[in-house]
């Protein structure tokens, strides 16, 4: 089964999709989903493929879904203890792909290494962007926006997170593939 490791006072924690879906709750299983894949693929390059410590690691990032910032929250506890700064608006997320709540644009600061997170194009439909969107939606557009958010959950967690996300560590400016 996929996890994502981490410690706490170097002591390993595994989570897996599963986990932060029961902390979250079904409603918006994609942006957890995102939550997940971001984090497999940022954790690595913060300390030299080390596990990291949760609780020294950062966020700011434009993506405001209640699923990713939940899933992110379970992990690394960077919203409770005020490491995290989630706003739609900043402007180096500007190049950045849209959300419904925002941009997938996700930086972690640990330890003095910096890694940027961003989507690669293709992952998520613009139907599902409008769809999410839409005020008002009528019992059908909510069936198929339950369905979309099941779907590109499913569809993200089975790709490695390399293929989803362009990761770039900011201390060399050097893409990682």
């Amino acid at each position: 089964m996929d996890t994502l490791e981490v410690l706490e006072n170097g002591e390993k924690i595994s989570y897996t999709y599963e986990d932060l879906l029961k902390y979250h709750g079904y409603f918006y299983p994609g942006g957890v989903a995102h939550a997940f894949k971001v984090m497999q693929r940022a954790f690595p390059l913060l300390d030299e493929g080390k596990l990291i410590e949760r609780r020294e690691l950062s966020l700011v990032t434009a993506f405001l879904g209640p699923g990713g910032l939940d899933a992110f929250e379970m992990v690394t506890r960077c919203i409770s203890s005020g490491k995290c700064c989630a706003d739609k608006f900043l402007p180096e997320a500007q190049d950045s792909l849209e959300s419904p709540h925002g941009r997938y644009y996700f930086r972690f600061s640990y330890r003095g290494k910096t890694v940027e997170v961003t989507i690669n194009p293709g992952f998520v439909r613009d139907e599902f962007i409008c769809l999410a969107r839409k005020k008002d939606l009528t019992a059908d557009e909510a069936v198929r926006l339950a369905e979309m958010k099941k779907e590109m959950a499913d569809r993200l967690l089975s790709l490695p997170a390399e293929e989803i996300y362009k990761a770039v560590i900011e201390d060399f400016s050097l893409p990682v593939h």
